[in-house]
């Protein structure tokens, strides 16, 4: 493979001491046979086991050039790869997880990818193996449910694991700048060149998800609140269903007087018509609420990460 370019590898960390060293090992023996300069960027995101140990421990004996990016306290995988991203100096970047979900071999097909000029290559999971099916179904499921509410498609079961070059990272330092991120759909918003590539997530050979369902909510809260205004819509869709039941019902016991029928009294619907306009109603303050709510985070403009060390 041409040696004309340099490449940055990004990977985020975080309580990962058992596979960490069976990843190392595997990245390390891909990176050897690209023959590219290449520099290896380790973001410790707060880990509170020995992963900074065994990154330590790497470093003193590794084959390749490795920074070691420590936080002050746990910022987020999102915060991770932004950190790694704002100090990676190659031509093409590649962000992946420590987990061996996302298998190192696939960074020969990427690069190659990019040294044919994409300057942005998602890879996409076509299955994982440690997901049931429910699970995968809900991920693809909800990559469509963003592509109905966005003016932006992005690949169904995206991930975090991509490359880009140096001009799409500039632009991601300049002006994605947002304390609540979704980097995977970022990365397919900005235009240039373009490549999807699918893989299979085979199963962890140790450790476990450090993605709690909440976080995967949070993540899921900041993609369609990222990319999408339809949420603030709904007041008005669902006050012009409610206003056409409101009138229709006005006329129907207009009708019953015009006509001589005592219009029935109509107690439980009305009680239960107020409590279904309250229900909404709470909803869609919740669902404003939440949109001040990052409008507050952006304006209080404080760092996405703190930096710890820098080794």
């Amino acid at each position: 493979m041409s040696p004309s370019i340099s490449l940055s590898l990004v990977v985020s960390v975080y309580n990962e001491q058992e596979v960490l060293p069976f990843f190392l090992r595997e990245l390390e023996n891909v990176i050897v046979g690209l023959k590219l300069e290449t520099e290896l960027i380790l973001v410790n995101d707060g880990s509170t086991d020995k992963t900074l140990e065994v990154i330590n421990q790497y470093k003193d004996s590794s084959l390749l050039n490795t920074r070691v990016i420590e936080f002050s306290r746990n910022f987020g995988h999102e915060a991770a790869m932004i950190a790694g991203i704002d100090h990676a100096k190659g031509d093409a970047i590649i962000c992946m997880d420590s987990d061996l979900q996302h298998p190192p071999e696939q960074i020969v097909v990427m690069t190659e990818a990019f040294l044919k000029g994409v300057e942005i290559v998602t890879m996409v999971r076509e299955h994982r193996a440690d997901n049931s099916a429910v699970k995968n179904w809900f991920s693809k499921k909800f990559y469509q449910f963003i592509n109905r509410l966005s003016e932006f498609q992005l690949d169904e079961n995206a991930s975090d694991f991509f490359l880009i070059s140096s001009r799409v990272a500039n632009v991601l330092r300049n002006d994605f700048r947002e304390r609540n991120r979704f980097l995977r759909g970022f990365i397919q918003i900005v235009g240039f060149p373009k490549k999807s590539i699918s893989y299979i997530a085979p199963k962890r050979v140790a450790g476990v998800s450090k993605y709690s369902f909440f976080k995967l909510l949070k993540l899921s809260a900041n993609a369609i609140i990222a990319f999408s205004k339809f949420p603030l819509y709904l007041g008005i869709y669902i006050g012009g269903i409610f206003a056409f039941f409101s009138v229709a019902i006005a006329l129907f016991t207009l009708w019953q007087y015009i006509f001589g029928n005592t219009p029935p009294s109509g107690y439980t619907t009305i009680v239960l018509f107020l409590s279904l306009s309250f229900s909404v109603l709470f909803i869609l303050v919740g669902i404003i609420g939440t949109y001040v709510g990052y409008i507050f985070d952006e304006n209080k403009a404080r760092p996405i990460y703190i930096i710890k060390d820098i080794k």
